[in-house]
């Protein structure tokens, strides 16, 4: 499939190695196509490991092992397959993961619950163990690569290359964040529709971790959708070597929490918004900001009830300031609203106000907004103090194409 570059792509960035973290990619051929489609990352013995996996109850096995290997809070390797999903494949679809989890442990001399796997493309078809093993042999003996081949490699309907990275400064010691991310479609919260790996040098106890990232995902990655399809594979890891050689961090009470974990949860949003912008036939970024809900959770439901709209998504598409369609979409969200205290309001004009249209509202600074790429709408709904921030992009004729061909 020949895709073109999504308009509202971002440049790769400059990302520093990770130390404890060595990244090669090799050519399994799980399509028939002519590129890399098999990532390897080697991580240093005693790597703490964190995890987030979709919610689907029609996982793959990937997702249910690496459920499992999460908990005991240590790994030494992650494994990508690009071009197949292994999802919905059964006993022959853990078979697979088990024997690539095998071959990866054995080479490395590790137990194979410190193996994580993961698998992105179609569903139902196992992946090939003839082809895996090849793909795992080569890889294992390819020279290390760079960010951007890796980034490259895990992509399927992708259109450009995801990464980010921050830096936090834990007392005298600075420590590095580079993470990489894939997905453009079948994005919906719980998670989003999607591979992420976030590498980190610093030192901090796996709990702690497992913490940092539920609580970064759940205000970033957990409030994007492009199609309100949530995936079998979505994975979130984070790993974190320990390199850097700070104190080590166990609580949120010891010095240097608070600064990494707000490294982390920038680079998080960073990625969520890359996979938005990458959204398949999108044209416009859509950030809506729900506030006067009655809990933070209230808020973010009633957002993603305005960013999973087809009709608010195709208005914006087509630059149609039709602000009744939010009103729709708060509605119907089932969450506590008063239509007599709703205002909406598009890139920082209010069209309505408290249950009725502003009486001087002109549409033309709105209309001029939304012929632009980024895209802000406000909801104001007067019941509370939650609020929430939810990203999306447009509905456009590009989606169908995409997902009309999406096994050619």
């Amino acid at each position: 499939m020949d895709l073109e570059r999504s308009p509202l792509a971002e440049p790769f960035p400059e990302m520093p190695p990770i130390a404890g973290v060595t990244v090669r990619v090799a050519r399994a051929r799980y399509k028939d196509w002519d590129r890399t489609d098999l990532t390897f990352v080697e991580l240093d013995d005693g790597t703490a490991i964190a995890g987030v996996f979709t919610k689907n109850v029609c996982c793959s096995s990937e997702v249910e092992i690496g459920r499992e290997n999460v908990r005991q809070g240590r790994a030494r390797a992650i494994v990508v397959n690009a071009g197949n999903s292994n999802a919905f494949t059964g006993y022959r679809g853990r078979e697979a993961v088990e024997q690539v989890s095998e071959q990866v442990a054995a080479h490395l001399a590790c137990p194979k619950s410190e193996v994580f796997v993961s698998s992105t493309g179609v569903i139902g078809v196992p992946l090939p163990k003839d082809r895996a093993r090849a793909g795992v042999e080569a890889a294992l003996n390819a020279s290390p690569c760079g960010w951007r081949e890796a980034t490259d490699t895990i992509g399927t309907t992708d259109t450009f290359a995801k990464a980010a990275h921050a830096a936090a400064m834990l007392g005298e010691t600075r420590v590095e964040i580079c993470g990489i991310i894939k997905g453009s479609g079948m994005i919906a919260p719980d998670m989003a529709t999607m591979l992420g790996y976030i590498f980190t040098d610093a030192r901090i106890a796996p709990s702690l971790l497992q913490e940092m990232l539920d609580r970064a995902n759940a205000q970033t990655f957990s409030c994007i959708t492009v199609d309100g399809d949530t995936s079998t594979s979505d994975t979130v890891l984070l790993a974190a070597t320990g390199r850097a050689e700070n104190p080590m961090i166990e609580t949120w009470d010891d010095a240097g929490a608070d600064a990494l974990y707000a490294a982390i949860a920038d680079v998080c949003r960073r990625l969520a918004h890359l996979v938005v912008r990458d959204g398949e036939g999108a044209q416009k970024f859509i950030e809506i900001a729900v506030a006067g809900a009655t809990s933070d959770e209230s808020a973010r439901r009633i957002g993603l009830a305005i960013a999973n709209s087809p009709l608010v998504k195709t208005a914006i598409a087509g630059e149609d300031a039709n602000w009744g369609r939010v009103v729709m979409a708060v509605g119907k969200a089932g969450e506590p609203a008063d239509r007599d205290r709703l205002s909406i309001g598009f890139g920082g004009v209010w069209a309505a106000r408290q249950g009725q249209p502003v009486a001087d509202y002109d549409e033309g600074p709105v209309a001029e907004h939304l012929k632009g790429r980024d895209i802000r709408v406000d909801v104001e709904l007067g019941m509370g103090d939650g609020r929430a921030t939810v990203w999306t992009c447009d509905l456009t004729h590009g989606y169908i194409a995409i997902n009309a061909d999406y096994r050619s």
